[in-house]
């Protein structure tokens, strides 16, 4: 009998640790198919972001110049199936080049970045000796020495920026000012002056000239000219403003959100280039990220306000 008890004991025993690990399989199998059916949603969002990148490029070869999409900002969805794509399109033209910037716009802009004054002043004297070609500092800049005496191995290049990117090595800037600034400036327009008629509320707002009730009256009327499809409205008549003209609007950043019905989301944020000449690909991509939409979002309440127009998809191929 003792045998038999034993036995059936160690058969329980057996069979509760069948259970166990039949459980601990399953759920193991359950998690592993949700994280691949994360994955899948997640790269299904990826791919249709992309495809917004293909539809920007579509409608800005308009021939219709009112009809064209446009890139001072203005945002278009389209409504594909499972799926809903914002797009935004914004014109380098319309941010202030960090090469081509003359001290005054350079010191217009630092003066409203989220710093004091001693770090504003740091900063603009330490990103002109970055660009500059020679060694002599700047009033409160930075050349090599100022950058040894900081602990750091490099030195500025003295050579215009590259990208907007390199501006985190400035001796001086950190990651409240460049998260700041990165919107708002541009290696890519090659112009020294803004061209105001594709520039967004916040590149408007470091323009001493502009007043914020101005930059929204402007703003409302140049929103309601594309929504039917109408041409930009003039500039406000103000002594002294000097614009961009319409220079290299040829670049311009293309930001593609896309949602899906299981609200997997994913954006790109790409710069292109309109090709000079007729060839097989008319535009060309100098920069291409993957970004993390969340308070950046195309689909938040503060973008409503920039949507100009949607389209069906079928609507894109007539």
């Amino acid at each position: 009998m003792r045998q038999t008890g034993v036995a059936l004991v160690l058969v329980l025993w057996v069979i509760s640790l069948l259970i166990i690990m039949a459980g601990s399989f399953a759920l193991s199998m359950r998690r592993e198919s949700s994280v691949t059916a994360v994955i899948k949603s997640n790269s299904q969002a990826a791919a249709v972001a992309e495809s917004g990148l293909a539809i920007a490029e579509l409608m800005l070869l308009d021939k219709d110049v009112n009809k064209a999409w446009r890139a001072d900002g203005s945002i278009y969805e389209v409504l594909a199936t499972g799926a809903k794509i914002r797009i935004r399109l914004l014109a380098e033209a319309g941010k202030i080049d960090i090469n081509k910037a003359d001290l005054r716009s350079l010191k217009n802009l630092l003066i409203n970045a989220p710093a004091d004054e001693e770090q504003q002043s740091k900063l603009l004297g330490a990103i002109l000796d970055w660009r500059d070609p020679d060694d002599l500092v700047n009033i409160n800049g930075a050349e090599k020495a100022e950058y040894e005496e900081a602990g750091l191995s490099y030195a500025p290049r003295n050579k215009p920026f590259d990208s907007i990117e390199e501006l985190q090595l400035v001796l001086g800037m950190d990651k409240r000012v460049y998260a700041w600034l990165e919107p708002l400036v541009t290696v890519y327009s090659g112009q020294p002056l803004v061209n105001f008629k594709v520039a967004t509320r916040e590149v408007l707002r470091t323009i001493p000239d502009f007043d914020g009730d101005m930059i929204d009256t402007y703003l409302i009327a140049r929103i309601d000219s594309a929504r039917n499809d109408l041409p930009s409205p003039p500039l406000p008549m103000i002594p002294g403003l000097r614009s961009g003209s319409g220079g290299n609007n040829n670049v311009v950043t293309v930001v593609s959100e896309a949602i899906l019905a299981d609200n997997s989301r994913a954006a790109i944020s790409v710069v292109i280039k309109k090709a000079e000449s007729s060839n097989a690909n008319p535009f060309q991509v100098l920069r291409w990220q993957h970004t993390i939409t969340n308070n950046k979002s195309l689909f938040t309440n503060v973008m409503n306000d920039f949507l100009v127009k949607q389209y069906a998809q079928p609507e894109l191929n007539n």
